[in-house]
């Protein structure tokens, strides 16, 4: 075999190598975008509100107690982000892939991570039909 021959060989393998490595790479950061929790609705936390849509929105209270007769609840959950945000960074995140060759992940991947909405609380204190009386933020 010729030097040209193996030298050819030998680019060939690397070039190989260096795509299969960016295409395993690709997938990630969308996956991840993707995957992102939806936005609850805190304009459900308004006075009058059932307790049962609360349950419905924000899933089990955290901690449930009567004080002077009343039900006051706390419910905390990730805000996460609004369906459309969540799908617009998903394709900016397959676009980039693409335009890249998966280069992009080293960027979008960390990105993702960090980026995966904040943790809130609320303490929530019903009246004697299970209505919303009060609203206390307590991490926001």
């Amino acid at each position: 075999m010729c030097e040209a021959c193996a030298a050819f060989r030998r680019s060939l393998a690397a070039a190989a190598l260096v795509t299969m490595s960016a295409i395993a790479a690709i997938g990630c950061s969308p996956v991840l975008a993707a995957k992102q929790p939806g936005r609850k609705d805190v304009d459900l936390l308004a006075e009058g509100m059932p307790r049962n849509l609360i349950v419905a929105e924000f899933g089990t209270p955290v901690s449930s107690e009567l004080r002077a007769g009343q039900r006051v609840e706390v419910y905390a959950f990730v805000q996460g982000y609004r369906k459309g945000v969540r799908v617009a960074r998903t394709i900016g995140h397959v676009a980039g892939d693409v335009a890249t060759l998966g280069l992009w992940e080293v960027a979008g991947t960390p990105t993702e991570a960090t980026l995966n909405g904040h943790r809130v609380a609320y303490e929530i204190t019903f009246d004697d039909r299970d209505r919303v009386e009060r609203v206390v933020a307590l991490k926001e």
